[in-house]
């Protein structure tokens, strides 16, 4: 079987994009899609994503993680979807597509960012050391004095398996503010290692830490892969509305492999 495909990059997190709009690709098994992540054999990348149609909506969004398993929201794989989307014709200015965690509205920017609005947050669990919430997928935000130091792999691998995460795994993201930035590296479940960026990462970062006695405004916030924006409505201590994830997505390449 010959695979069209196209690599999409948002702030250095990268993604094999499939159109499947035909359905021809819809039983790609996970050892196939894991191959096909594989930086050394397949084409390498922290995901891979099916465009596909759906009644009612632009189209839907199907994650998969660099495992092969299907994942949840991705935030910065749903804005490079939208690229593609409109690279393709789908879409012009603006989206309304489904993913695994519901709908979502979009909109491409002049200047290249692609705006996508993310799930509502009604609920933070807090202590002095991390702050736990879901922003499409489940995340653990743990304050950090000097990020350029601390170990990602390992204490986000520990911190993954641990009780209670261990069984449904956690996305794990280290975050110190600094100069009116946020910091924020990320080690990330079902790739199981740091990534140079996570869109529901960093947006979750944003809301726990105005939500926290760090007190962040701004919402700029800074990867290793770049910059991304986090805007949003603090309705009250534990409830976040009208949530937008703000960057860039952009493709590298295209091409064909063979299965």
């Amino acid at each position: 079987m010959t695979i069209p495909f196209y690599k999409y990059q948002g702030t250095g997190n990268d993604f094999v994009i499939i159109d499947n709009r035909n359905g021809n690709f819809t039983q790609l098994s996970t050892v196939e899609i894991a191959f096909l992540c594989d930086r050394r054999f397949g084409i390498g990348a922290d995901g891979l994503m099916l465009l596909q149609l759906k009644d009612g909506y632009d189209f839907e969004m199907v994650y998969y993680n660099a495992d092969g398993n299907e994942g949840s929201m991705c935030g910065n794989g749903g804005r490079c979807l939208v690229a593609f989307a409109k690279h393709l014709g789908v879409i012009d200015k603006n989206a309304e597509f489904l993913a695994t965690d519901g709908f979502h509205e979009a909109k491409v920017l002049d200047n290249g960012w692609i705006e996508l609005k993310m799930k509502d947050v009604n609920n933070i669990e807090k202590s002095p050391e991390y702050s736990i919430l879901n922003t499409g997928s489940p995340h653990y935000i743990k304050w950090e004095n000097d990020i350029a130091k601390t170990a990602v792999f390992d204490e986000g691998k520990r911190i993954r398996y641990s009780p209670p995460f261990f069984q449904e795994g956690i996305n794990v993201n280290f975050v110190q503010l600094l100069n009116d930035t946020l910091n924020v590296r990320t080690y990330e479940r079902g790739v199981e290692n740091e990534t140079l960026s996570c869109g529901t990462g960093v947006t979750a970062a944003a809301i726990a830490a105005s939500n926290d006695s760090i007190g962040f405004q701004e919402r700029k916030i800074l990867t290793p892969g770049g910059e991304l924006k986090v805007k949003f409505e603090k309705k009250s201590e534990s409830s976040f509305e009208n949530i937008w994830l703000c960057g860039p997505a952009k493709l590298v390449f295209a091409g064909t492999i063979t299965l």
